[in-house]
């Protein structure tokens, strides 16, 4: 797989806007690598520059120091702006910040038409996009009537309507219900293994990350940990010492091994647990 988003040491802080308030630093010298077709999820508690590293993806926020390239391109490049969120969309905890029209399927069809896209092509994207997400029979509805997980699944539409080759989601089932969550996360799935969209995913449920190919931990603007989860939460107490948690089965795990119960540290999902705590009591 190419290599489809680069951080070179990338450093950054929020200047004060204040004079004499001082600058806050979030990121520091981070270098990250993601690649065309991965799903990365991206864990750290609050204020740990998760969101702010997010952004830097699509040149919402651009580096102190260092350069991300979007595709070899420099995010830092005012000209490229456009050409950089063509090939990577965002989509925010609050899907009510995204609609901006009275019916579905305008509301998809809102960036496209911004592009001066042919009528045809909209309809046909449009319908593409609806269908992808599981919203086809809800295009003529208004966005205000849906769920929550139903309007996150439209702003999702809105994005992929736009043929980007990357999503990046900022804690998109944050304020969602349990229903919610599971709705908009098939809906990632499925873009990223039938489609092959990139997908970084910002979340702080530990149970979430488990699907992705790739877990990266923030921690103090800085990368802690970027490996597979199986890796990555084997290291439970390290990921409590950031403020982190990890899926309640490997929690599971994790103290029946203290207590001398010799069962797997590569535990993510009950049917893993299950499988292993069967083989220990056939022993």
């Amino acid at each position: 797989m190419d290599k489809l988003i680069q951080f070179q040491h990338v450093s950054f802080e929020y200047t004060g806007d204040e004079e004499g308030k001082a600058s806050v630093p979030v990121l520091h010298h981070v270098d990250l690598a993601i690649r065309q077709g991965e799903f990365v999820a991206v864990l750290g508690h609050n204020g740990s520059g998760k969101s702010t590293l997010a952004k830097h993806i699509n040149a919402i926020l651009r580096p102190t120091d260092g350069v991300v390239y979007v595709e070899g391109i420099d995010t830092s490049d005012d000209e490229m702006v456009f050409e950089i969120r063509q090939r990577v969309g965002m989509v925010f905890q609050n899907p009510d910040n995204q609609l901006v029209a009275t019916v579905v399927e305008e509301d998809v069809a809102f960036g496209l038409e911004n592009l001066g896209i042919a009528p045809a092509e909209i309809r046909r994207r449009v319908d593409g996009a609806l269908h992808d997400v599981g919203m086809y029979d809800f295009r003529e509805h208004a966005p205000h009537q849906l769920s929550g997980g139903q309007k996150q699944r439209v702003a999702i539409a809105g994005i992929i309507a736009m043929n980007p080759k990357c999503i990046v989601l900022d804690e998109p089932t944050a304020m969602l219900d349990p229903r919610g969550r599971q709705e908009v996360l098939k809906t990632i799935r499925r873009l990223n293994q039938e489609h092959g969209t990139t997908v970084v995913f910002i979340t702080h449920f530990m149970d979430e990350a488990v699907s992705a190919d790739r877990v990266i931990v923030v921690d103090d603007g800085k990368i802690l940990m970027d490996s597979t989860p199986q890796e990555v939460f084997r290291h439970v107490e390290k990921l409590k010492a950031v403020g982190l948690d990890v899926p309640q089965v490997t929690e599971l795990a994790y103290k029946l091994r203290k207590n001398g119960i010799p069962i797997s540290d590569d535990i993510l999902t009950v049917p893993d647990f299950v499988q292993a705590f069967q083989k220990i009591m056939e022993a």
